[in-house]
C-alpha cells in the first residue's frame, strides 16, 4: 500500500469516527480505491450526458449507452452476488454462472433513463457495502459457480476496477486514459487497446 493512500485512509478514519465501516485490514487497498475512483469517474460522465444522449451509440461495436450504463450496472450485481455468496460461507458452487445475463442487460437498457441511472448508483453503493462487510479471514476466500469457474474475492475490486474505467471510455463521454490514477493507466494501456471491442463479462 503507498504512503499517501495509507495517509488518506488515517485521515479519513479520523474524520469519521468511532461506529463508522472500514475495510478490513487484509482488503485489497489498491483496487479497491481504483474501483472506487473508477465509480466516481463513470459516474461522473453518466451525469454530464442527458438522457437523451444515452440513445446514441457507445464506443463497443453495436451498443448503446443505454446498453452499457445497464450492463456496468448489472457488472456491479454480479460482483455483489459473489462477495455476498463467500461471505455467507456456503457450501458447494454458487447457483448459476458468475456473469452479467445479457436479457437483464437488454430489458433495462429499455427503460426510461431515470432506471439505467438509479441501477447504477445503487448497484455501485451496494457492492461497496458487501466488500466493508468482508471480514479479515473472508478475503482469502473463493466461489466456484455452476459452470466451475472460480473467482478470488480479492479479485473482484480489480475486476470492477477494470470494467468501471474501460466502459467509462467507452460511454464516449468526455473520459481519457489519463484520468486514470497512475499503475492503473499503464495497465489498460497494455491489456488492450481502447475502445474496448466488447462488454466485459466477469
Amino acid at each position: 500500500m503507498s504512503d499517501p493512500l495509507e495517509a488518506a485512509r488515517a485521515e479519513l478514519r479520523r474524520r469519521q469516527g468511532a461506529g463508522a465501516r472500514y475495510d478490513a485490514a487484509t482488503a485489497p487497498a489498491r483496487t479497491l480505491a481504483w474501483a472506487r475512483q473508477g465509480t466516481a469517474f463513470f459516474a461522473r460522465l453518466l451525469n454530464g450526458l442527458d438522457d437523451g444522449d444515452l440513445d446514441a451509440p457507445s464506443a463497443i461495436p453495436g451498443a448503446t449507452r443505454r446498453q452499457l450504463v445497464a450492463h456496468v450496472g448489472y457488472h456491479a450485481r454480479a460482483l455483489s452476488g459473489i462477495v455476498a455468496w463467500a461471505r455467507g460461507g456456503a457450501a458447494g458452487p454458487m447457483p448459476g454462472r458468475a456473469a452479467v445475463d445479457p436479457d437483464d442487460v437488454s430489458r433495462k437498457a429499455s427503460q426510461p433513463a431515470r432506471a439505467l441511472r438509479h441501477l447504477f448508483a445503487h448497484s455501485a453503493i451496494h457492492l461497496d457495502v458487501e466488500w466493508r462487510d468482508l471480514e479479515a479471514p473472508q478475503w482469502e476466500r473463493a466461489i466456484e459457480d455452476a459452470a466451475g469457474r472460480r473467482i478470488a474475492l480479492a479479485e473482484t475490486p480489480w475486476l470492477r476496477a477494470r470494467a468501471l474505467w474501460r466502459h467509462g471510455l467507452d460511454l464516449r463521454a468526455g473520459g481519457r486514459i489519463a484520468d486514470a490514477p497512475p499503475g492503473l493507466a499503464e495497465t489498460l494501456a497494455r491489456d488492450r487497446p481502447s475502445p474496448s471491442p466488447a462488454l466485459l463479462d466477469l
